[in-house]
């Protein structure tokens, strides 16, 4: 293990070295041109450095991989179905390992169980070096009884209290130690009948698709041709539809290459996946051993897909969504769980304190904002434009008012100045002397 780590570390160096010294295409090169923007693009342009020497983070992704191996990994997986239907046989044959032992009959006479019982084992499996904390929940006893009424209720309240366990756990003061037992993945065992679901399916999994990741499987699929497995596939998928059942479904991330999308999109094509499980080796037709079942009318080879969908189950399951699976059932099923039992509990939380702001909603929300605030100062500088016209319009009828006044006043002195300087005029014309004298009437009695 540290020589493959030593080779990782080096060639992440020397590629590392390869990409500084390697020369830069004008282009390609954005650094050199003014704003780091090329010429006639619209919008900002991403500026695209290459390291002109050694820094060493590339091999972060090493140094996860380190911390990965040293801390191992856990991986919760549930059984659900009917007696008989293989839930034993195939977990054997997804691990390769010897989980189940071999069941043995109950005498005739022996005392069945009455209710479900929910079953833990645990096992530590190593692969390549990658350890793995493996816990397999059964429930044997599931859809045997005449009366399955609420069959569900006890695997719903063994995952929810699964989901407690791992609040106390986040509730303490010391969580270094936190251990993860909550229920990963569901896988549910349908009985081949070859015409729908039946209502205990249908009961579960609508009480259940909101608390785990739900992965519906076929159980001995090889009792069935495969014109009949792909009719009873359809109507699987429209019952689940018709009642609003969701079921796993792999996220798909961006830069993606072409061959792991349509990887993806093939897998997610075969749920419910048609499986046959057996951890016994046959004689295959080319004289080696492989696990598969022998029949008079010949070989089913679970390793081979041409037979049976379990190879993509073991896919998804484990090789490539085992932690798309984690990463769901801590960040949407069990997060809606805490939060209906905080909610439950009387525990408010201002929902502003982590609200998520979308850059562009918050922009556009201040511009609202701003656009609003300009057009009540534009209506308010209106109105007091308009207040100010009126003013000065009032204003200046009032000084015309006046002016009128005082015009008519002074045309009206011109005009009686005017007559004056007639009338005298006229006095001068005849004679008449410009005041006219005075009678002396006291003079003239006195004389008298």
């Amino acid at each position: 293990m540290q020589d493959q780590r030593e080779h990782s570390m080096s060639n992440g160096s020397l590629s590392a070295e390869h990409a500084a010294l390697s020369p830069i295409p004008n282009s390609q090169s954005h650094a050199s041109m003014p704003n780091g923007k090329p010429p006639g693009s619209p919008g900002p342009a991403v500026v695209r450095k290459k390291l002109m020497g050694y820094v060493g983070f590339a091999n972060l992704p090493n140094q996860v991989h380190r911390q990965s191996v040293r801390k191992g990994f856990q991986f919760t997986c549930m059984v659900v179905g009917e007696s008989g239907l293989g839930k034993s046989t195939l977990v054997n044959t997804l691990f390769n390992t010897s989980l189940y032992a071999k069941k043995q009959p109950l005498p005739p006479h022996a005392e069945r169980p009455k209710t479900i019982a929910i079953e833990s084992i645990s096992a530590d499996i190593e692969e390549n070096g990658v350890k793995l904390r493996l816990t397999v929940v059964d429930t044997p006893g599931f859809g045997d009884f005449v009366n399955n009424s609420e069959c569900w209720k006890p695997v719903l309240d063994n995952i929810e209290a699964r989901f407690d366990a791992y609040l106390e756990q986040e509730n303490r003061v010391n969580r270094a130690k936190m251990v993860d037992n909550r229920v990963h993945a569901c896988i549910y065992f349908i009985e081949p009948t070859g015409h729908a679901l039946k209502p205990i399916d249908v009961e579960f999994l609508r009480r259940l698709h909101n608390r785990v990741n739900i992965i519906p499987v076929i159980a001995k699929a090889d009792t069935m041709t495969d014109d009949e497995i792909a009719s009873f596939k359809q109507r699987i998928l429209a019952d689940l539809a018709h009642h609003g059942i969701q079921t796993f479904v792999a996220p798909q991330y961006d830069q993606e290459d072409e061959e792991t999308i349509a990887e993806n999109t093939e897998i997610m094509s075969k749920i419910p996946f048609a499986v046959v499980g057996s951890d016994q080796e046959v004689m295959g037709p080319d004289g080696k051993p492989v696990r598969g079942r022998q029949y008079p009318w010949g070989l089913i080879d679970v390793d081979n897909e041409d037979h049976c969908d379990f190879v993509k189950l073991r896919q998804m399951l484990i090789r490539t969504h085992m932690e798309e699976l984690k990463e769901h059932t801590n960040m949407a099923l069990y997060e809606q769980y805490r939060s209906e039992k905080l909610l439950g509990m009387g525990v408010t939380q201002d929902r502003s304190v982590f609200k998520e702001i979308n850059p562009a909603a918050k922009i556009a929300e201040e511009r609202s904002l701003h656009d609003s605030k300009l057009s009540k100062m534009e209506a308010e500088m209106k109105m007091v434009f308009q207040q100010k016209v009126h003013e000065k319009e009032a204003k200046l009828k009032q000084s015309e008012e006046e002016l009128y006044a005082r015009h008519r006043e002074m045309k009206d002195a011109l005009e009686k100045q005017r007559l004056d300087l007639l009338e005298k005029k006229s006095r001068l014309e005849s004679g008449r002397p410009l005041t006219p004298e005075k009678t002396k009437k006291k003079g003239f009695l006195r004389q008298q």
